[in-house]
């Protein structure tokens, strides 16, 4: 079933609850991507039903890299926002290889970005313009260090000679860590971590060091790319990994750690260009997100962590305080229905299929 965005009905099915309410600080998305144009109109409400705040990603084309540019895309998310949500977009810049350090300390002194992203050039969606010496970089990263203000990383190498399951693990090694070394006081998001070996480095990274996790790297390892054919809608980047990167982040998520926390990467793209010969990467989770998250942290028996990871890390790391809204969360005693798609121009968006029931409402008080 499609729906348009602005439909109320999300999440009305499922029965009455079967359990008390659960009430948790509004969370944060802490990795988000909107898009432009009819896109962002159709997205932006889906993230606002149930997060207080996001992190907005840079890649449009052309990039978000300045204040000018941050402040415009903010002004135009804003205007997406349904009338009486509260909802704070948090402007990230897009890093490249002539970005001025005296361009990101103005951003943060006005109060215009919260983080600078980096993209190795290659790696992902609309990241053609992102970095390809990270030599050329030292400059900016010595300001972010002067400063404080966090860089997050997408955490893959893009050379096609190392294979797509290795990239997280070989751009730790040959790319961050370096960078860390050399800018011990630089504080570093590892953004949608994938592997265990991107789990264990955070864990043992100190105190500079944290990382995002999805919701749909928690709910599928990499075969559900290719159950009973090749499954687009569930192809991202970086790739689902093998079931012991899976459990490896659930157990991240799940364990009550600081270090941990929630950033959905949901990622749309219209049907056309994820059903082609030449799929995009990218899963759209924000309709379902959050439900979806407390069903696994519920059959993980640590529904009571929930707050941490979605709505307390986050704040934490970025040192901003939590939201002071709530968030009502529900158990029903039958699955709650969410919709397969929403509508975004002549075009739709697929909602992510985690693959089982989900049986959580929630809804912002």
């Amino acid at each position: 079933m499609a729906r348009r965005a602005e439909s109320p009905a999300i999440g009305a099915a499922g029965g009455p609850p079967v359990s008390p309410l659960a009430e948790i600080a509004c969370p944060d998305d802490w990795h988000v991507h909107f898009r432009d144009g009819d896109l962002l109109r159709s997205v932006v409400p889906e993230t606002a039903r149930h997060f207080a705040r996001a992190l907005v990603m840079p890649n449009l084309v052309p990039p978000v890299a300045s204040a000018a540019d941050a402040s415009a895309y903010r002004r135009r998310i804003l205007e997406a926002v349904p009338g009486g949500v509260e909802f704070e977009p948090l402007m990230t810049l897009y890093l490249t290889e002539e970005t001025d350090p005296s361009d990101i300390e103005a951003a943060a002194v006005g109060e215009t970005a919260t983080a600078v992203k980096l993209y190795p050039a290659g790696a992902t969606t609309n990241s053609g313009g992102g970095v390809r010496n990270f030599d050329l970089i030292d400059p900016v990263l010595e300001k972010l260090a002067e400063i404080g203000m966090p860089l997050c990383v997408h955490g893959e190498v893009a050379d096609e000679s190392v294979d797509i399951f290795d990239r997280e693990a070989v751009f730790l090694d040959k790319v961050l860590d370096p960078i860390r070394r050399k800018h011990p006081e630089l504080r570093v998001v590892l953004e949608h971590v994938t592997t265990k070996e991107g789990v264990d480095y955070v864990s043992s990274g100190g105190t500079g060091i944290a990382a995002t996790i999805t919701v749909h790297h928690l709910a599928i390892n990499r075969n559900a790319m290719f159950s009973g054919g090749m499954r687009p809608h569930n192809f991202c980047r970086p790739v689902a990994k093998r079931e012991h990167h899976r459990e490896a982040l659930l157990s991240a998520a799940t364990g009550g750690g600081e270090k941990f926390f929630f950033g959905t990467d949901s990622a749309p793209h219209l049907k056309q260009h994820k059903e082609a010969a030449v799929a995009c990467a990218g899963i759209f989770t924000a309709t379902c997100a959050v439900p979806c998250l407390a069903q696994i942290f519920d059959d993980s028996g640590a529904i009571d962590r929930l707050e941490s990871f979605a709505s307390l890390n986050g704040a934490r790391f970025y040192r901003v305080q939590p939201n002071a809204g709530k968030l009502i969360l529900e158990k029903c005693e039958s699955p709650v229905g969410y919709p397969d798609r929403i509508l975004a121009g002549n075009d739709s968006v697929a909602v992510f299929d985690p693959g089982f029931a989900i049986r959580w409402r929630a809804r912002r008080i």
